[in-house]
């Protein structure tokens, strides 16, 4: 372990242990109770153990912990917006002591690094989720991630690195906070303007971040973030063939790429703090912070959550402790007079603008648009229709969610039929009770094993859907938490249609062949959906179905009607 005195970040923190000492800790490693680490966790681990979250030397203990939520600050006041917390469940936390020392390892087993811990705790989430996300509306990915998926207790603790974790992609690519430095002190560059980024870069980036280097008298690095970012974002293979096009289109000798393994919380004024952290550490002299920095969107109600520039200015509260001088840009947008982009507050009366959000990009992918030159280059949008091909070509996911007897089934059953009447794609029934028969057959029915079939269920769906084919899934799936789950692992790689069967309670009753709602009314069967354990109706379902005075084949072919308006099929 070693602190490393270096220009623009002062200390910088290296955790690994040298090769020798490694090896010996290896050694006493067996002996200590192990944990495998979230995807997540292991992009947190990294980054603490390679320096780019100095001045940490660990996941937070607890009295870091409650003053970075309440405060940004250490324990020691030094700034820091974000917790970085090791969270486990229950049963590992009940195993272990203050204390002890644990092996965390990857999803592969092997050990990345021994941590000593020093607290254990069960943290008040909402509360978390409230000061430091600014909302408890699960809306927000990382009030989501909170609340739904991270474990109950948080450890805290210092960490001995053992070694990386294992990256097979774009390693020439990935550079530490100390090799980034050596870098550019070999390059001779001493100020380095870094721009953050989560999506493909096109002609208005290319703008902002030449006009970023050229305000500011720097180098630029491109520094996107290839960890885990907003859920149905770009996948990062993609995005970075897309940044190795825009390379070429820079100045030699002016800009360089690196990856940054970083697991984004979307923390808006408060993650763009963390992110100059990050960049200072890296040995950057500037970063750009743009219109809604790490901005989740919008929330339950339809509101952003963070103002346009909020970002902005809780960067520039803290300019002086960061040591990193913020550049800040406004929203870039093409002028059809003047053919080039300009900043949004730049623009003369009467003068035209055109301008592709996000959403019209995706929209224009999905339908196999055109996408003007205007707007990016060939190459990039070529890289992207590789990868994001129009919805009729896409595999997608068909998710029935209702009650037992809402018809959820049956109408699967003839949704499925009617898709391999029409060809083209293989399509895969996932009904709940032939999963359960055949893929979650040691579960009960608690809500812990319920929760758990629903994701088998979502993890297969989500294989059939990225190899292109079509997945019908019909389980009850009561849960909104667990919905999203699913939701959110298949939209990464495909579509994903939620149709809520809404037929009513007393409908489903009577339709019981099985008897199965009389005996939950006598208290036979326990846990029983829409009885004696809730369900939790879809909010914004994709489309409802009320089956009660309808017939399984006139459902089916509303269906069918709803997928080709969507573009899945034609």
């Amino acid at each position: 372990m070693q602190q490393l005195i270096e220009p623009h970040g002062g200390k910088l923190n290296e955790l690994y242990l040298s090769a020798a000492d490694a090896e010996d800790e290896k050694k006493k490693a067996h002996a200590y109770p192990s944990w495998d680490m979230t995807p997540r966790q292991i992009c947190d681990a990294e980054l603490i153990l390679n320096g780019a979250f100095s001045p940490l030397d660990g996941f937070l203990g607890r009295e870091d912990y409650d003053r970075v939520v309440a405060e940004m600050r250490l324990s020691n006041g030094l700034l820091w917006p974000v917790p970085v917390n090791l969270e486990v469940s229950e049963s590992f936390a009940a195993s272990i002591s203050e204390g002890d020392s644990i092996a965390l390892r990857d999803q592969e087993g092997v050990l990345v690094a021994v941590m000593d811990i020093s607290d254990i705790w069960a943290p008040d989430k909402q509360q978390e989720a409230r000061k430091v996300f600014g909302s408890d509306d699960e809306a927000h990915p990382a009030v989501h991630y909170l609340i739904n998926i991270a474990g109950p207790v948080y450890l805290g603790g210092k960490l001995r690195g053992i070694e990386p974790p294992m990256h097979y992609d774009f390693r020439h690519l990935r550079d530490t906070p100390a090799e980034l430095r050596a870098r550019f002190s070999k390059l001779g560059w001493r100020r380095i303007v870094a721009f953050q980024t989560r999506n493909p870069m096109h002609r208005a980036h290319q703008e902002l971040t030449f006009r970023a280097a050229r305000q500011v008298e720097a180098n630029l690095l491109i520094h996107p973030v290839v960890g885990m970012t907003k859920p149905g974002d770009v996948d990062h293979f993609t995005r970075v063939r897309c940044y190795e096009h825009l390379l070429n289109r820079y100045p030699e000798q002016t800009t360089s790429l690196s990856l940054l393994p970083l697991a984004m919380r979307m923390g808006g004024p408060r993650e763009a703090v963390w992110h100059a952290i990050i960049r200072k550490n890296y040995g950057c002299s500037h970063f750009i912070v743009g219109r809604d920095h790490a901005g989740p969107g919008q929330d339950s109600k339809g509101q952003d959550f963070y103002g346009h520039y909020d970002a902005q200015e809780m960067v520039q509260q803290f300019a002086d402790e960061l040591q990193i001088e913020m550049v800040p840009f406004k929203m870039m947008v093409y002028v059809r007079d003047r053919a080039q982009y300009v900043a949004v507050d730049e623009i003369a009366d009467g003068e035209e603008v055109l301008s592709v959000s996000g959403s019209e990009l995706r929209r224009r992918l999905q339908e196999g648009i055109d996408i003007p030159d205007w707007f990016s280059y060939p190459d990039v949008i070529d890289e992207l229709r590789r990868t994001h091909p129009p919805r009729h070509k896409q595999g997608f996911t068909l998710f029935f969610t209702g009650l037992s007897g809402s018809g959820k089934s049956t109408i699967a059953n003839a949704v499925m039929v009617k898709l391999l009447e029409m060809g083209g794609r293989r399509v895969t029934l996932l009904d709940g009770d032939i999963v359960r028969k055949n893929l979650s057959s040691e579960l009960g029915f608690s809500k812990e094993h319920r929760d758990l079939n629903i994701l088998r269920i979502g993890y297969v769906a989500s294989e059939i859907t990225k190899n292109g084919g079509i997945a019908i899934c019909a389980p009850i799936a009561p849960y909104t938490a667990t919905r999203r789950r699913v939701q959110d692992m298949i939209k990464e790689v495909g579509g994903f249609v939620e149709v809520h069967v809404s037929t009513p309670l007393e409908v489903c009753e009577t339709r019981d062949r099985k008897g199965l709602y009389a005996k939950a009314r006598a208290g036979v069967i326990k846990e029983f959906t829409g009885i004696s354990d809730p369900y939790e109706e879809p909010q914004n379902p994709d489309m409802r179905l009320d089956t009660t005075d309808i017939s399984p084949d006139h459902a089916a072919h509303r269906v069918i009607i709803k997928l080709e308006s969507l573009g899945y099929i034609r």
